[in-house]
């Protein structure tokens, strides 16, 4: 499997293995998680997406119970995480409501926090999960850059963050971002034409992609019909299913992008390398974007 450079010194598999739903699979013993692990690293997917948010705070521990139990598997794995979410759950379940926290001790615990339930002594790329209408970017930058210093993680990113929103915290950082996380897909393909994207692939920025088969509904039949109708003729020429299709048609970008794919299901784990067989062309990339818009370009 190719690999996209995100630094001298730190590569992403094409495809990433996203573990948001790590902590609610009904077997998440280490040996489950493993074999998960394990039926990636097969396919050459060797990133790992978390969260400290994922799972009400446990799906961290689940994984480092996992590496725990297989230690060998920490040098084979790239971990992303990200922080600055709170939410009445788990070990803040005193929060009184759902809020943003990008000040320096909150970063600096969260750091703590991950590296110590998933029993690693560095996390890859840290990312801060939403834009916080309350930042004040001076210290979140000096703290993002102080963990880099520190040794305790290699390289910082953003999730969900617009153009204004990443200029202003890098404009107070030393470390440069390395990604944002945002949510494309064939049912939200706004970011090829609202500048999310361009912004990113100008500066030569890999891009990130959650939720690539739109929450499921590319491949459960609840979304558009004339979509599914066109995934399916691509899928069929190419001997496979819909859901690889949908994920080809972001790989096939020039702006690097990397889906990052969540399931528990080990089969689909197993199968999630097949959009790297389809064959996507511009006529085909079109041929889905005009089915997803409905209705063809201007």
């Amino acid at each position: 499997m190719n690999r996209v450079t995100i630094t001298d010194d730190l590569s992403f598999s094409r495809i990433v293995y996203g573990m948001w739903r790590l902590a609610e699979a009904d077997d998440t013993s280490p040996a489950h998680v493993q074999a998960k692990i394990e039926a990636c690293l097969e396919q050459g997917i060797t990133t790992m997406d978390q969260a400290d948010i994922y799972g009400g705070y446990e799906a961290e521990e689940v994984l480092g119970n996992a590496l725990k139990a297989a230690p060998a598997l920490k040098d084979q794995i790239e971990i992303v995480t990200k922080c600055d979410i709170v939410a009445p759950a788990g070990r803040y379940s005193d929060a009184p409501v759902k809020y943003y926290d990008t000040s320096s001790s909150h970063i600096t615990a969260s750091v703590d926090h991950s590296l110590r339930l998933m029993d690693v002594d560095k996390i890859d790329t840290l990312l801060i999960h939403r834009p916080d209408p309350m930042m004040d970017h001076h210290e979140t930058g000096a703290a993002l850059d102080a963990v880099v210093a520190s040794g305790k993680v290699r390289s910082i990113g953003v999730s969900n963050f617009k153009l204004h929103d990443w200029t202003l915290l890098q404009s107070a950082m030393k470390t440069p971002l390395i990604t944002n996380q945002i949510e494309l897909s064939l049912t939200a393909h706004q970011g090829f034409t609202n500048g999310d994207v361009a912004y990113l692939q100008e500066r030569n920025v890999p891009i990130m992609a959650w939720s690539p088969l739109g929450g499921g509904t590319l491949v459960t039949g609840e979304g558009d019909g004339a979509l599914r109708t066109a995934m399916t003729k691509v899928a069929q020429a190419n001997g496979t299913d819909i859901g690889a299709v949908a994920v080809a048609w972001l790989l096939a970008h020039p702006a690097n992008i990397v889906p990052v794919m969540g399931t528990n299901n080990l089969n689909r784990i197993k199968s999630l390398s097949d959009a790297l067989e389809v064959e996507m062309d511009r006529q085909t990339w079109f041929f889905l974007y005009t089915a997803a818009l409905g209705q063809e370009v201007p």
